[in-house]
């Protein structure tokens, strides 16, 4: 497996590499240039390419379209490179700053060795979503051309974004990789260029701030990003250790409510968490209960624990995507791309060449994980609106400017990828209020705890450098707060006379609407907390940013003068990361805000998915943040205060490592794998050893679509282990999930009880109907057929039989004229 290991990573930092010529002239406002993002966006634009050209049959999704795809990329990187632009060149460049490009290399080695070797120990693409990715990895592998093949539905293309796959697809054919390598090398993959894009970030941030060494501060964006968690994990030892509890009496632990820590610990006691899988719960830390104290799953997933449990899902496939994109909004903010679009009946104040980079970038976001695209596109907004206030001075045109820069730039980015929505349907179904679910602030500070700590240290500590114009930024934020809630609870009075919603009110043991918002508000002000803690973060973050116009002078001359604690000077706006700071904590902080009052309609029926994604948005944005708050606190805080602040920022950071030290060895049963694998199908031979044979068999054969066994309960099992192992597709694999991609089950209404009548007939006629109604070309037989249906295999002597071993057996069903 070391094999494959080294060969991804020749050929994505010999991508990497390729691309800093294209992101030296395309980021010349950043410190570094846009050298730790390269790799990142080397293999976007690759892959837009790519996908574009396969989804238009240009070339096929095979090595020779790969190929020529990536020569076309980096022929064009290299003659942007060499084109004419001031200052010194490329190479030039990587020759004055060899220690910060060595630095680089050395921690994208580190963490994608690093990962690869833990998730060898821990390889099975077993449990949670794990079959799902492996089986659209393997059928990007198997499509000629896009999009790919659905492989739990026959006849249909994937409809979920999956660009992500896409990508790790295309590393596995040019390097000739499986797609169960393929699954855990991309995981370790993300996670490398993740570490390496938040180094960059925050080596940037503080360059511009010309504070402390950035080279080796800059360390504290990966461990912030990745390694730091919540709180949830320091809590489970002290519950270990029995703190709190006297006998079967724990009165903190029952005022918290939190499920696996109401119960009294285990005997004996001791510091490491015994349950199985402990570490779950602290992706579980907010609880919401109904009215009538029914308890509601919410996910608040953080990075450690997405790389911990390593599935490859898209929110994990978009992350260094998503640096890429906070990087580009930085290199707007700090003056670059400064130019304009001629639209004739308005302006877009930015170069040309800036406003495409956003689209092909932004537009791969939201096909990667399309909740990431409206985050950026704001960041990206809003850091050009400050741009504009602080060159042109504050009036109602720049409102104007941010409208026509957020609606053009948008459109840009989904037409780019307009091959993608034609093929995409989703469960998304607008707006919906939440009425009775306030986050309790216990449960806030437990998730982002070890963020909100330095953040509003870091906002205190900028009292004497920025003015701040409380009474406008509270204003601001208190009557955002305050018309969320009136939307929200507006939109339950207009929803209350659906059955939908009569049947909620009669659940909560209401008699009507009102009784509902009367006990709704009640909670709100019970668990007032959470809510508190949100407002004065924004409010302080947006008092701030408010306060800025204090400080401008000539708007001509573009300058701000904030005094600065150290040396009492002024100092450029494009001189301090500041308010791009302040903006990121804003952003985040409206990112947690929303879910208090609404949520996005799907198939969950409650606020868990809406919380889930924006949470982890707000985590990657405000982890850099308090990164900066760190390196910043620990060069500039004097006298006691800063002492004091040192001593409680250290504590909160090791409180944050204890989730990590504990969880990782007990996530790979403390490194004692018998077998060390990056294989994530490796299992199947080992568990299921007739199944991995009629895989290795069939796809020696033509593609073709697989009929086996499937239920109405087959999500999370093994049902579509032939199609997620092969990635030929089957009639019907995990129903629920084609329901959560669709929307509905009209694509696949009758399927199954199809697949049960074509095994359990005697008739052959029936059967034959039922196989040419699919165009099924292989019909397996195995045991969890035989476990499943009354198979009558009888009548299938009309087959010609072309594999068998043991006691499964697969037929071919002859192609029809």
């Amino acid at each position: 497996m070391i094999n494959f290991f080294l060969l991804w990573y020749l050929l994505i930092t010999t991508l990497g590499f390729a691309t800093f010529p294209l992101a030296y002239r395309l980021l010349p406002a950043l410190p570094e240039r846009g050298y730790a993002l390269s790799r990142a966006l080397g293999l976007l634009l690759w892959g837009f390419i790519f996908w574009l050209a396969a989804s238009f049959g240009v070339v096929r999704n095979d090595l020779g379209g790969l190929f020529a795809t990536l020569l076309l990329f980096l022929a064009f990187s290299v003659w942007w490179g060499r084109r004419g632009g001031e200052g010194q060149s490329p190479i030039d460049w990587l020759k004055a700053h060899w220690r910060y490009a060595l630095l680089v290399e050395i921690l994208f080695l580190l963490a994608f060795a690093g990962l690869a070797f833990v998730r060898s120990h821990a390889p099975e693409a077993l449990g949670t979503e794990k079959p799902m990715e492996l089986a659209f990895i393997n059928a990007v592998l198997n499509s000629e051309s896009f999009p790919p093949n659905d492989p739990w539905l026959s006849g249909y293309a994937i409809s979920y974004y999956y660009f992500g796959y896409v990508l790790t697809g295309m590393l596995a054919k040019t390097t000739v990789t499986s797609g169960g390598v393929a699954f855990n090398l991309m995981i370790s993959l993300v996670f490398g260029m993740s570490a390496i894009g938040a180094y960059g970030l925050l080596y940037n941030l503080l360059k511009v701030s010309r504070k402390g060494s950035a080279v080796f501060s800059a360390l504290l964006g990966p461990l912030f990003l990745l390694i730091v968690s919540n709180l949830e994990g320091f809590l489970e030892v002290l519950h270990r250790l029995g703190i709190g509890w006297t006998g079967s009496s724990g009165p903190f632990w029952a005022w918290l409510n939190m499920k696996d820590l109401s119960t009294p610990p285990s005997q004996p006691l001791g510091w490491i968490p015994e349950r199985f899988w402990w570490w779950w719960r602290a992706a579980r830390v907010v609880h919401d209960y109904d009215l009538a104290g029914t308890f509601n799953e919410v996910i608040d997933e953080f990075p450690f624990f997405s790389y911990l449990l390593a599935d490859l899902h898209p929110h994990v496939l978009a992350m260094p995507f998503g640096l890429l994109a906070i990087g580009l909004a930085l290199h707007l903010y700090l003056g670059g791309w400064q130019g304009e679009i001629d639209l004739r009946l308005t302006k877009i104040p930015l170069a040309p060449r800036g406003f495409a980079i956003l689209a092909v970038v932004l537009g791969g976001l939201a096909f990667l994980n399309t909740w990431d695209l409206p985050v950026y596109l704001a960041l990206a907004g809003l850091g050009l609106a400050l741009v504009r206030v602080r060159q042109h001075g504050w009036a109602w045109a720049r409102l104007e400017e941010l409208i026509v820069f957020g609606v053009a730039l948008a459109l840009a980015a989904i037409l780019l990828y307009f091959p993608f929505y034609v093929s995409f349907s989703s469960q998304a179904g607008g707006i919906l209020p939440n009425i009775i679910f306030p986050t309790r602030g216990a449960y806030l500070w437990i998730m982002f705890g070890t963020l909100f700590i330095p953040i509003f240290l870091f906002l205190w500590h900028l009292r004497d450098q920025i003015p701040a114009n409380l009474r406008m930024g509270f204003g601001l934020t208190l009557g955002l707060t305050l018309v969320l809630w009136l939307f929200s609870t507006l939109l339950g009075l207009a929803l209350a006379n659906t059955d939908v919603a009569r049947q909620f009110i009669t659940s909560q043991g209401a008699v009507d609407a009102a009784q509902v918002l009367q006990e709704a508000t009640l909670r709100r002000f019970e668990f007032i907390g959470g809510l508190l803690t949100l407002v004065l973060l924004i409010g302080m973050a947006a008092a701030y940013l408010t306060g800025l116009r204090a400080g401008w002078q000539d708007p001509a001359a573009g300058t701000f003068s904030p005094e600065s604690a150290s040396d009492g000077q002024p100092a450029q706006a494009a001189d301090t990361p500041l308010p791009f700071l302040l903006l990121m904590i804003l952003l985040g902080g409206l990112l947690v805000l929303a879910p208090e009052f609404v949520y996005l309609r799907d198939g969950f029926g409650s606020r868990m998915n809406t919380v889930f994604k924006f949470y982890y948005q707000s985590w990657t944005l405000w982890s850099l943040a308090s990164a900066f708050a760190v390196a910043i606190i620990f060069s500039e805080a004097r006298a006691i205060w800063g002492w004091l602040a040192r001593i409680v920022l250290i504590l909160v950071v090791a409180m944050g490592l204890v989730y990590p030290v504990l969880s990782l060895p007990n996530r790979v049963n403390y490194f004692k794998s018998d077998d060390v694998t990056l294989d994530a199908a490796g299992y199947l031979a080992r568990y299921a050893s007739e199944d991995a044979q009629v895989v290795a068999f069939l796809q020696t054969q033509p593609f073709g679509v697989i009929v086996e066994a499937t239920t109405v309960y087959s999500s999370y099992t093994e049902y579509g282990r032939i199609a997620t192992h092969s990635g030929y597709p089957n009639v019907l694999g995990w129903g629920w999930h084609e329901w959560q991609w669709r929307g509905s089950d009209k694509a696949y209404a009758g399927r199954e009880g199809d697949i049960k009548a074509l095994y359990e007939t005697p008739s052959w006629n029936q059967a034959s109907e039922i196989l040419a109604r699919y165009n099924v070309r292989y019909l397996v037989i195995g045991g969890l057929e035989r476990r499943t249906y009354q198979v009558n295999e009888p009548k299938f002597a009309n087959l010609p039989e072309i594999f068998r071993v043991g006691d499964t057996v697969v037929y071919l069903v002859p192609e029809r004229p």
